[in-house]
């Protein structure tokens, strides 16, 4: 059955309008021997239920964490999601909601975008956060070129700690307005905060750490602050918000603009999207942030509502004076954030945190009495943490693969030199038994 019921006779009709006599005479101007002329092989027509089937059939081609056990992370992280947030999200107010243009039709997800806003500031300790972006990458780029309207100036500083893939964002971001991106070098697996300093120049707009960074290891956010502020710069901080629940708070280390990726705020892991990117700045910076911003007001009978507050989008104001050419934000991504923060409260999420302390310490500790392996870096970490193989990693990540278990990341795949270097991520879903199950299997391959 067609999507569109069209008849011959409407067909006709259709045809006799814009005057020619069937449907092949539209695709006239397209050379023969770009047709296909043969017939398709398409299987005869499924009912229902053997579709079902089917697509089930192919589903299971597909690995996933609920099979296996996965230590996955640089990025995108395997945690719970309370099954309360599907069941919520999947009402059509929200699965179906379009762009609040109309706040007279909007108000349920003005009401979600709000509470969103609220909520981020205060997990961040910020004080503006704007309806979210499409992931940490973009979101982190279109902080740096924040940045630069900002102070005036062109150049960035990045840690090399933050993550490889933001980097190249940024870069590509960055290309074509020729902005010069000077990449800090590591020292143990943190930033080098002497060569930051000797970076900085006159021309310098801002400097972007992540901390927890990439390899996982907690950074020194307070000295870095200091010494970016001391020369007039904006800080850019990168932040894990599953941390917040034990870890200082950007706004605590007095960051300008803070930047993270939302998918571990009740998102799935899916094939490493849909993202949400987290954008929170300063008050003062409020009409320099790209994206949406929704306020409460009260209409002309004295009601609570909301509105869209700011939406810098260059379509909707002067080119001229538009933040950003990114005109969306991810809505349905941010209601599950917003759900699942409100679910878990205050000591919810400080229990996860210490969950994921506790499992990824363990796991670290257990690892590095096996022969042959040690820790890439001696600092502090949170729910992540890189060791040194006797062995080349990607060997061993696919030899437990074959186990059910995705050992981590191959870390040589952004740096040649750590070709027995593994990143490996463990969250609150970890039970004991797992751990012990990877710590087995790494001792069996090994020995």
């Amino acid at each position: 059955m067609p999507f569109i019921q069209n008849s011959d006779n409407d067909l006709k009709t259709m045809l006799k309008t814009i005057g020619v006599e069937n449907f092949e005479e539209l695709l006239s101007s397209i050379p023969e021997d770009l047709r296909k002329n043969n017939d398709f092989k398409f299987t005869k027509a499924l009912s229902e239920s053997e579709v079902k089937k089917h697509l089930y059939t192919i589903s299971k081609s597909n690995n996933n964490c609920i099979d296996n056990i996965s230590f996955l992370g640089g990025g995108i992280y395997d945690h719970y999601i309370p099954a309360v947030i599907d069941h919520i999200v999947s009402r059509s107010e929200f699965y179906t909601a379009y762009t609040p243009y109309q706040a007279e039709v909007s108000q349920g997800t003005l009401a979600v975008m709000y509470e969103f806003q609220t909520l981020i500031n205060r997990l961040t300790g910020m004080e503006v956060t704007n309806d979210s972006m499409y992931d940490c990458g973009t979101a982190l780029a279109e902080a740096a070129h924040m940045s630069r309207v900002i102070t005036n100036k062109h150049s960035i500083i990045v840690s090399e700690t933050v993550n490889p893939q933001y980097i190249e964002v940024i870069k590509t971001y960055s290309y074509g307005l020729n902005i010069p991106i000077i990449v800090i070098p590591s020292k143990n697996g943190i930033t080098d905060i002497e060569e930051i300093e000797k970076s900085i120049d006159n021309d310098t707009s801002a400097v972007i750490v992540q901390s927890p960074n990439y390899f996982g290891m907690i950074e020194d956010m307070d000295r870095i602050s200091e010494i970016v502020h001391k020369n007039n710069l904006l800080f850019i901080s990168v932040y894990d918000p599953i941390s917040l629940g034990i870890l200082q708070t950007p706004g605590e280390y007095d960051a300008d603009i803070a930047i993270a990726e939302g998918q571990s705020l009740g998102n799935y892991q899916a094939f490493g999207g849909p993202l949400l990117g987290l954008f929170s700045t300063r008050k003062k910076f409020i009409r320099q942030i790209p994206g949406r911003l929704v306020g409460l007001t009260e209409d002309t009978d004295g009601k609570t509502g909301f509105v869209m507050t700011l939406q810098t989008r260059e379509q909707h104001i002067r080119r001229d004076r538009a933040t950003s050419n990114i005109c969306t934000n991810e809505a349905l991504c941010m209601t599950r954030a917003a759900i699942y923060l409100i679910l878990l409260g205050k000591n919810g999420l400080k229990e996860i945190s210490e969950t994921c302390l506790r499992n990824s310490h363990y796991l670290f500790d257990e690892l590095i009495k096996i022969n042959g392996i040690s820790p890439l870096f001696n600092e502090l970490f949170f729910k992540e943490f890189a060791v040194n193989l006797p062995i080349s990693s990607d060997v061993l990540i696919a030899n437990l693969e074959k186990k059910g278990i995705y050992a981590g990341i191959d870390l040589s795949k952004f740096n040649k030199k750590l070709s027995n270097g593994i990143l490996i991520s463990v969250t609150e879903t970890k039970s004991r038994i797992e751990l012990d199950k990877f710590i087995d299997e790494v001792k069996i391959f090994l020995n």
